[in-house]
């Protein structure tokens, strides 16, 4: 790990003589999605099966009920296609706010970075040290599983040696063997003229290779410019670059480091970076969500 627990590295791509099978689909439960708070980004209709199925069985429990019930044979096809799949309305716009607002707790977080005194950019960030807020950890196990699932089918294809086992404590058992014991879920505070080089989000030796960003504040409303990006390095070609579309409340799953991308000779490994354009008016915060814990 290096530049403070932020690898900007740019590994070179590999190619793979593979064919991409589909993806199976992970179990899911039939219920309502849920959601706490008085609004949300998502549709009408969806929002309000969101509040009152979260509100009957409390926020972390709801978030839970909302991840087994996704459709992940579709997520797994965005994440194939794309490199990342977007997840609208995950959080309504009171929990947004709230979780926006323990920024200001410091008793939350167990370090703080300002990107401009490492090169990162401009703005900061600060890591949530354990327990974690309820519904971050809810939202990290429960996505796991599932995610886990596209996770092995990926390194199988780029014949990477690491598989991931069903249940995320016995994930961070492993980074925890290995010395990466450090939460890495954060938040990040951007203001105007801030923005966020592009980066992988690499911990250590043990690196989930998904992770996944909840967006609390709403474009054109709270902020302007702040837009997130994707690159992708394809070998002996130029970068292809992604800027997603988003809301508040709605979550971005996307690959922390490489994917396999299906080309004309088989599969081939290629190298992604994210990051953040120059916001310009405004204030945005984010929720990272990573799956690994840091040296």
């Amino acid at each position: 790990m290096s530049n403070g627990e932020l690898d900007f590295g740019d590994p070179v791509a590999e190619r793979k003589p593979r064919s991409v099978p589909p993806v199976a689909p992970a179990p899911r439960a039939v219920s309502d999605s849920a959601a706490r708070g008085a609004e949300s980004s998502a549709l009408p209709g969806v929002a309000d099966a969101v509040q009152a199925a979260r509100r009957a069985v409390g926020a972390a429990a709801g978030i839970a009920v909302h991840v087994a019930g996704l459709d992940w044979q579709a997520i797994a096809d965005e994440l194939n296609a794309r490199g990342y799949a977007v997840l609208p309305g995950m959080l309504s716009a009171g929990e947004c706010a709230a979780m926006a607002a323990q920024y200001a707790q410091p008793q939350l977080f167990r370090s703080r970075v300002v990107m401009s005194q490492h090169g990162f950019g401009s703005g900061e960030y600060q890591y949530f040290r354990y327990p974690l807020p309820s519904i971050i950890a809810a939202l990290r196990s429960a996505l796991y599983g599932p995610l886990a699932l596209i996770a092995n089918r990926w390194h199988e294809l780029m014949d990477l040696p690491d598989r991931f086992p069903a249940e995320h404590s016995d994930f961070l058992a492993r980074c925890h063997a290995a010395g990466q014991q450090r939460p890495t879920p954060l938040l990040l505070q951007y203001a105007a003229g801030d923005y966020n080089c592009l980066h992988q989000d690499l911990y250590g030796e043990h690196v989930f290779p998904l992770q996944a960003a909840l967006l609390l504040n709403q474009p054109g409303e709270d902020f302007e410019g702040g837009e997130l990006v994707l690159t992708e390095q394809r070998p002996r070609m130029q970068s292809r670059v992604e800027v997603v579309p988003w809301q508040r409340g709605d979550m971005v799953i996307f690959a922390v480091n490489h994917r396999p991308v299906q080309g004309t000779r088989g599969v081939y490994r290629v190298n992604l970076r994210h990051g953040v354009s120059r916001l310009r008016a405004g204030s945005r915060h984010t929720l990272g969500i990573i799956f690994h814990d840091a040296a």
